[in-house]
Formats: C-alpha cells, structure tokens, sequence
C-alpha cells in the first residue's frame, strides 16, 4: 500500500516550493521581447530586487543559476593575478573559490569544514597581514545550504573598516535572500549575489548581482572583460535586450514578478520574522529529538544557523532507511547530505536537510515534522519523543504573540 499518495512535499533547500501565483504567472503565450510590457516587468523586478537588499545599488540579471553569478562577480571586478580572500564554511565559499582560480585569480583560501564556525580572528590576520593592500576582494557565504551555517555579515565589514582595508566585500546571499536578514548599504556590502530558486519562490534560471557604488567603480579598471558577464551592457543597455545579453527568459520573468508581488504584500519585515519563527519551530522539535539517540544539529550554536534551511547529522549512523521510509510513507522529501563526505557520515548518509523557506506556512511545516517523527518511530531510530509536541507549543504561542 502506498500512503504518499496526494502532493509531494519537497523539503529541499531550492529549488524550493512555488506558489501558484507564480506557476499560474507563466501560463500564457511569450511577449515581444523588444520593450513595452517585458521591459516594465524588468524594471520592475530590479527595483523590488534592490529593495529586497536593503540597497541603492544597480541590479543586473543574468540567464543563470548561483554557479553563474559566481563567475559574473569574478569577470567584472578581478583582473588575472588578483589576490582575493575565500571563507568556506561548508560547500560553496570553496566552489567559489575554485572558479577564481581557473580565472587565473590568487586565493587565500580560510576553510572551517561543514561544522566549525567562522573565525574573525584567521580573516583579521590575513587582512592585518596585507601591509601593500594587494588583498582586493573578501567573498563569503551568507547561509551555506550544505551546512546551514550562517555568517554575521556586519560584523565581517566591521572587521575590514576596523583595519582600514580596502577589499571589497562580496556576498552570496543565494540559499537565504528573504529568509535571513541582509541590510545590503548598511552592512557595507560591495556586491550581493543571489538567485531565483530559494527564497525568491522561482523556477531556477535567473541571477542576481546586485552592485554597490565601490564595485562599480572598480569593474571599470577591469581590462579584460567577459563578452557574455559583462554587467556594462546589461546596467547601461543601448537597447533593451542589450539587459539580457539577447533574448530575454520571458516565462521566468512572469513568474519572478509574481513572486515579487507576494513578497512585497507580505513585506520583508513580517518575511523574516515569519522565517524566523519557522526555523524556530524545527529547532525545537530536535531540541528534543536530540536529547536521546543519535540525531544532532549541524550547527551547534544557535546563533549560527540560518532561518533558511537546518541541517542535521547522525555520524557513524545510517540515516538512508530513515530518509526512504518517509519519502515513500509520507511523501516528504528531504534534502541529500551535500558535502558530507568519509566513512563517519557514510558518504552522505547520515546527514540530511529541512528546508524552511519561501512559500510555507505552520501546516506545511508541522507535517514535515510530524514526518520525521514518524520516520524516526517506524525506522527504530533512538530518539527522545516530544519533539513534535514542543514545535507545535512553541509555534501556538509565537503566533499569538505576532497576532
């Protein structure tokens, strides 16, 4: 008998789920992709895009997934033979990195696995260290999806204007914009990465630079430029199709201004406080669960997870019966252990992920959980029981609390 019968529920940190607005948005025949009705709606979605991060930045927008944006940042704001610094704290600081180098880019490369924290005093001693400033760039990763570690980004920019050093500060923001907070100007932020498929509730193909007055300055002293990822066109475009480098990605774009509407009706202050409390609600349902067994947090301390999506791990434990039972039971599906490599993780195994983002609501949430309990009951997972009863009290309360 086959009891995930019904909608599958998708778990997984991006694509995440659509809301259908946003699915109903693209069913309709493609515009002239010369102007009129197209290019309001680009305009429209680079302005709600600059105010999502809190910037007076200029947007461009690639036909792309985050791994594009990557290498956009890269081409526009780094000669050959640059220095710049990398912080990987799970998998994607380190990918990053890794196409620098195929750019012929030096990198520092500060590397903290899928658990430890970032150290601000390793960037502090390469800064402190960089006495000609040959340093140009410091590239982060807000939220890590792999490991749900979240970085303080003020207090990285902080750090830099404490030592007086003029690097710019690059952020990927990919796996949590509109889910953790960014204060793009505020947080001093040089240039912001993001994309169409976590938080933005879009069909992956769409990427996002959003670019702060220093970048810009300094993309101009580029030498060599890439003809496709150059953002001179796609911010000043002679012609409008000049913003996408050619034909426009017509049926993503309805469906990102739809999605920008319900954000914006929303609004990002209620946004992230709604996340925040999602992700809450999980944590606690394994502040139970983890009491007992062998079902841990990622990230130990609180204050360094991401509201976006929570990873746990069971080392030395094979989670795959866990993850099947519930996928064909339940009908949840759950994010793969990415980056969770070696005998103690069993390849991967004995991680998974929760992915809180985008378009969700508390009985979405609680059946993910629920299923999980379940899961952990049917699988004889050691497990202290409660935890579904803690989330739902915490959530109860929380809502009546903003109500």
């Amino acid at each position: 008998m086959n009891f995930s019968n019904g909608r599958i529920h998708r778990a997984l940190p991006g694509p995440s789920i659509i809301p259908e607005k946003v699915l109903q948005a693209m069913q309709r025949p493609a515009p002239n992709i010369y102007g009129g009705e197209l290019e309001e709606i680009t305009m429209s979605i680079l302005s709600d895009i600059a105010k999502l991060a809190d910037s007076k930045g200029r947007v461009a927008l690639y036909i792309s997934n985050g791994h594009g944006v990557w290498e956009a940042a890269l081409a526009n704001l780094f000669n050959e033979n640059d220095k710049i610094i990398t912080v990987s704290n799970g998998v994607f600081g380190k990918h990053w990195g890794n196409i620098a180098s195929k750019l012929g880019i030096e990198v520092v490369h500060l590397e903290y696995g899928m658990d430890r924290a970032f150290e601000m005093n390793d960037l502090e001693k390469v800064l402190a260290e960089d006495i000609d400033k040959k340093i140009k760039g410091i590239l982060v990763v807000q939220t890590d999806t792999a490991s749900s570690m979240l970085l303080s980004i003020n207090e990285i920019n902080k750090l830099r204007q404490s030592l007086n050093h003029p690097a710019l500060l690059l952020v990927d923001s990919i796996a949590c914009f509109g889910c953790d907070d960014m204060r793009m100007d505020e947080w001093g932020v040089d240039l912001l990465l993001t994309a169409s498929q976590k938080g933005l509730m879009t069909p992956p193909g769409l990427g996002y630079l959003v670019i702060g007055e220093r970048a810009e300055i300094q993309a101009k002293k580029i030498s060599k430029r890439s003809a496709y990822w150059d953002w001179g066109p796609r911010l000043d475009p002679t012609n409008f199709y000049e913003i996408y480098f050619g034909t426009a990605p017509t049926h993503l774009l309805f469906a990102q201004k739809a999605a920008l509407e319900i954000i914006n009706e929303e609004g990002k202050d209620n946004i992230i406080k709604r996340h925040e409390i999602l992700a809450n609600t999980v944590w606690k349902a394994v502040d139970i669960w983890s009491q007992e067994g062998v079902l841990k947090f990622n990230v130990v301390n609180k204050a360094n997870r991401s509201h976006a999506v929570t990873t746990l791990v069971a080392k030395n434990f094979d989670l795959l019966p866990f993850k099947n039972w519930i996928e064909k039971n339940t009908g949840v599906e759950l994010g793969i252990g990415l980056g969770f490599e070696g005998p103690e993780y069993y390849h991967g195994n004995s991680a998974f992920r929760i992915a809180h983002m985008g378009h969700l609501n508390p009985h979405m949430l609680l059946g993910v959980l629920a299923s999980l309990e379940m899961g952990l009951i049917a699988t004889n997972i050691p497990f202290k029981k409660g935890g579904l009863d803690n989330a739902m009290d915490y959530l109860a309360n929380s809502i009546n609390d903003e109500t």
